[in-house]
């Protein structure tokens, strides 16, 4: 398996890219935190990949991804919806088992 990125997420990262020459990549990530114990990252990368990354390609759009997010991303879709609460990146993950309220954290 491994991470999707639909076409409103690579239409809106090119948008990105072309404000910011110096990026490579977008890296994504899950961490520790929020209220129900984990939330996504994204970061434009200006670096190269490390040697844990997973390195996923899509045309000219780069997607890092460390190892042990990978685990907990697999299967992934990364989306960009534009809806009245607002313009945002988001995963459809089928991993997930539960996400808060407010829908930035999430749990496995």
């Amino acid at each position: 398996m491994a991470i999707q990125v639909s076409e409103s997420a690579r239409q809106r990262l090119t948008e990105l890219f072309a404000k910011h020459p110096e990026a490579k990549a977008l890296r994504v990530g899950v961490r520790g935190g929020g209220c129900s114990g984990f939330s996504y990252q994204f970061e434009l990368e200006s670096g190269d990949p490390g040697e844990q990354d997973k390195v996923f390609e899509f045309g000219e759009l780069r997607v890092y991804v460390d190892g042990k997010s990978y685990f907990y991303l697999n299967g992934s879709e990364l989306d960009f919806v534009d809806e009245l609460m607002g313009r945002r990146f988001q995963f459809k993950n089928p991993n997930v088992k539960s996400t808060c309220g407010c829908g930035d954290s999430i749990s496995f």
